[in-house]
């Protein structure tokens, strides 16, 4: 799928969560969808985070 039929559905779904549950439930839709894409990143190996988490260091 291309990332601009990504992004139309993604926005869609938050329009409806905005709908259906209010403003917070839109934000809390919103953190989720980030949360998924960051994980999604790290696990296609798109995304170092080992300088961040601290790994990789010697810890002595």
């Amino acid at each position: 799928m291309s990332p601009p039929i990504v992004g139309l559905f993604t926005g869609l779904l938050l329009g409806i969560a905005w709908v259906v549950g209010g403003f917070y439930a839109f934000l809390g839709t919103a953190a989720l969808g980030l949360l998924g894409f960051v994980v999604g990143k790290v696990v296609a190996g798109e995304l170092d985070l080992t300088r961040y988490l601290g790994g990789g260091r010697d810890r002595r």
